[in-house]
Order: structure tokens, then sequence, then C-alpha cells
């Protein structure tokens, strides 16, 4: 009985740790690549069409009771940004289109950094000592439909990464809006009003 539940634990153990490793945290460092594109339906060659499905994006999750939120301004921590390698899909013509849909997925990556920390910084400012969980979805929708847009427009403007320099200007931009941003990275602590 006891070999079992060890056996068992270590299976639940293995299979944490896989599922983790499929999951890539936005660190500034990391640059996607195509062999991250894990979906079973990724394809390059004997397509007629090109598609992309990062299955990048923001993500925030709370749990904590009424009186730590109560008591909580800094939610930077439970604001990331991820890229789950198991779900992304790129469907390419050929080696050169998907190599170019990979570097898209780069700039897809960080904006979504870049408004995971407008979020931040918006919860920040705007959580008050009697303010309830409610106040955080509006402020969710708004960030959301911001990336909506300007991804949309990244999308039209670069072809979805066919156009090089197009996007290597985009991209450029949006890291140097992230470090506008340096005191809302997920481990930050934003600096204290001054009175």
């Amino acid at each position: 009985m006891r070999k079992t539940a060890s056996l068992l634990f270590l299976f639940f153990l293995i299979s944490f740790s896989l599922l983790a490793q499929n999951d890539v945290e936005w660190d500034g460092k990391y640059q996607i690549q195509l062999s991250d594109f894990q979906s079973k339906a990724t394809q390059i060659g004997n397509v007629n069409t090109n598609s992309i499905q990062t299955a990048s994006g923001l993500n925030f999750s709370i749990q904590m009771s009424n009186i730590e939120f109560m008591f909580t301004k800094n939610f930077n921590s439970k604001v990331s940004t991820t890229f789950k390698r198991e779900s992304a899909l790129l469907i390419a013509t050929d080696t050169t289109t998907a190599n170019r849909m990979v570097k898209f997925a780069q700039y897809e990556f960080d904006l979504s950094e870049l408004y995971a920390r407008k979020l931040r910084q918006k919860l920040y400012l705007n959580k008050g000592a009697f303010s309830d969980i409610s106040f955080l979805q509006p402020l969710y929708d708004t960030i959301q439909k911001e990336y909506v847009e300007e991804h949309g427009e990244a999308s039209k403007k670069t072809n979805l990464g066919q156009k090089e320099e197009v996007l290597k200007t985009l991209n450029e931009d949006v890291l140097t809006r992230i470090q506008e941003f340096s005191d809302f990275c997920k481990s930050c602590k934003p600096p204290k009003k001054k009175k």
C-alpha cells in the first residue's frame, strides 16, 4: 500500500513538472522558437494558408481572504504573462514564412507583458482602502480591449510578421514601453506615493 502511494505521488509530481515546463513565463530574455509550437496541428509545408495561435497572454488570479484583499495594494505577483507551448499552433506554407511568424509570436508575447504591466499599474493606482473585488473587472476589461486593438493593428501592418522591418520597429517600441513600466514587473514593488 505504501509503495503504491509513493508511486502515485511520484507520478503526480512528474506530471506537474512536465505541465510546468510547457508554460514559459515572460522574463525579458526567453525568445520563442519554432520548437515551442507543440500543438499536434502545427504544420509547415503542404498547406495553402498561414495561421498562428500563440497561446500567449496575460493571466490574473487572486486567492485571498477579504481582510487580506483589503490590506493588499500591490497585485504585481498576481498578474503574469505566459506562453503555453502545447497550445501554440503554427500553420505555414514554408519554413521562411514560419520563422517570420515565430517573430510575430515573440512580439505578441512582449505585447502581453506590456499590457500585464499596464494592468498591474492600474490595479495599484485604483485600489482604495475599502475597494472590493468588483473594482478589478472594469480595469481588466479596459486593458484587454486596448491589447486586442493594438494586436489587431500589428497583425494587419505586419501581415502576421511577413513584413519584417515593420515588425521589428513595432517590437522595439513595445520593449521600450515595457521599460517605462519598470516598477510593475511581476516581482517588483511599486514606489509608495509621496504625500
